[in-house]
C-alpha cells in the first residue's frame, strides 16, 4: 500500500500539469498485458480517450480538475455536435474504465465518472440479407480469377460460420480443418473457438488452396489463409470493399458489410430452429442478451412474411350495416 501511495502521489502531480497522454498508454498497456484485449479495441480505447485529451487541452484543464459536471458537460458538446448515443455511450465506457484504473492504482483520490448513467441507446435491429440475396452474393466472384477463388472462399466461410471479419483475416492455413469440417478462430480478447463449417463453404475453401492462393502466394512461408495480390495478409478494409462491390454488382440495393453476412448468419439460424445458446456459442458472445436481439429480427421477419403471404392478413373487416 505504500508503495501505491508513492506511486500515487507522484502520478497526481504530473496529472496536475497536464500529462495525460503518459497516462492513456499506461492504461492501453494494462489492457493489453493484463485483460489481453485486441489490438482494434485498444485502437479504439486510444481514440476515445485522445478525443477526451484534446477537450481538456482546448480548455487549458489538466486531469485532476475533471469532476461530473465537466464529463456531463463533455457528452452534452458530443450530443451538440451530432454523435449518435451509441458513440456517447461507448466513449463514457473508455472513461469509465481508464478512470476506474487510475483510481484503483492510486493516480486519483476518487473516480469521477463512478455513478453515471449512460446515454439511452435505441435499439436498433441489425441488416440482414435474404437466403436468395446470400446466394447471389457468394455466387458473384470471378473463379477464372485466383481473387475471385479467394472471394468466394471467403464469402462463404463469412456466412458459414458468423465469423467477425477481425477473425477471418485473421485466419491461418492451419486454422481451417477442411477434412474434419471445422474452423478454428480468436475473437474478442483472444478467446478461442471452434465453428463448424458446412459443405459449399469447405468445396470453396478447397478450390482457393488448390488453384487461387498458389497464384497468389510469393513468400512460402506466409501463413495467411487469405492473401492480396501482393502475397500478404488480406485487411479488414479490404474485405469491406470486395463486399460492398459484389452487392452493388448483384443489385442487393442497401448497404452490405462483413457484419450483414454476420447478422444473417445468426438470423437464418434463429429461423431454422437453432436454439439461442447454440447461436451464443457459434457467435462468440459472452453474454447471451448480446445474441437475443436476433430472435426480435427473426419474429420481425415472421410477421412481414405472414402479412406479405397471407390472403386475408390485410384485409378489412367487413362494415355493419346495422343502423
Amino acid at each position: 500500500m505504500a508503495a501505491r501511495g508513492a506511486r500515487g502521489h507522484q502520478v497526481g502531480a504530473a496529472a496536475g500539469h497536464g500529462d495525460m497522454h503518459r497516462l492513456i498508454q499506461e492504461f492501453i498497456d494494462y489492457l493489453r498485458v493484463e485483460r489481453g484485449l485486441a489490438g482494434n479495441t485498444l485502437a479504439a480505447y486510444r481514440r476515445d480517450l485522445a478525443h477526451f485529451a484534446a477537450f481538456l487541452g482546448n480548455r487549458g484543464l489538466p486531469l485532476a480538475a475533471v469532476d461530473r459536471p465537466l464529463l456531463t458537460a463533455y457528452l452534452h458538446e458530443l450530443h451538440r455536435r451530432g454523435r449518435s448515443a451509441a458513440t456517447r455511450a461507448r466513449r463514457l465506457a473508455a472513461l469509465r474504465g481508464f478512470f476506474r484504473y487510475l483510481h484503483e492504482e492510486g493516480h486519483l483520490a476518487t473516480d469521477p465518472t463512478e455513478g453515471m448513467a449512460s446515454p439511452r441507446l435505441e435499439r436498433r435491429l441489425p441488416r440482414i440479407v435474404s437466403v436468395e440475396e446470400v446466394g447471389r452474393l457468394v455466387g458473384a466472384p470471378d473463379p477464372s480469377r485466383p481473387e475471385g477463388l479467394r472471394d468466394r472462399a471467403l464469402l462463404e466461410l463469412l456466412y458459414a460460420t458468423g465469423m467477425r471479419v477481425s477473425e477471418l483475416v485473421g485466419l491461418d492455413l492451419d486454422d481451417v480443418h477442411l477434412e474434419h469440417g471445422y474452423a478454428r478462430c480468436r475473437g474478442k480478447g483472444g478467446k478461442e473457438r471452434v465453428v463448424p463449417v458446412g459443405v459449399p463453404a469447405l468445396r470453396a475453401v478447397r478450390e482457393y488452396l488448390l488453384h487461387g492462393r498458389p497464384r497468389l502466394v510469393r513468400n512460402l512461408g506466409e501463413r495467411a489463409l487469405f492473401l492480396n495480390r501482393r502475397g500478404g495478409r488480406l485487411s479488414r478494409q479490404a474485405v469491406w470493399k470486395l463486399i460492398k462491390a459484389y452487392a452493388r454488382a448483384t443489385g442487393i440495393g442497401r448497404a452490405v458489410t462483413p457484419h450483414t453476412l454476420r447478422h444473417s448468419f445468426a438470423t437464418h439460424l434463429l429461423a431454422g430452429g437453432a436454439d439461442l445458446r447454440s447461436v451464443q456459442e457459434l457467435l462468440g458472445h459472452a453474454d447471451v442478451a448480446t445474441t437475443q436481439i436476433y430472435t426480435h429480427l427473426t419474429r420481425r421477419h415472421l410477421l412481414e412474411t405472414y402479412m406479405r403471404a397471407h390472403p386475408r392478413a390485410r384485409q378489412e373487416p367487413a362494415r355493419s350495416t346495422d343502423r
